[in-house]
């Protein structure tokens, strides 16, 4: 396996782990892995400041 292909397989299980702790889309964890790299503690912060975001925005969205 290339090294390429490991650090992408890596990527891909954090970004997993990361949606399943912080109740992300795999899809926005593999945004935060990308913008924020892979300290673990960076990526748990800003996964649980989208969700606060998010349903800050979802109950204005409600008035």
């Amino acid at each position: 396996m290339a090294l390429l292909e490991a650090d992408l397989a890596a990527f891909d299980l954090l970004a997993g782990r990361l949606s399943r702790e912080a109740n992300i889309t795999e899809e926005q964890a593999h945004g935060l892995v990308g913008r924020f790299g892979t300290d673990w503690e960076v990526l748990l912060n800003e996964a649980h400041f989208m969700k606060e975001l998010e349903g800050r925005l979802g109950e204005v969205k409600e008035q």
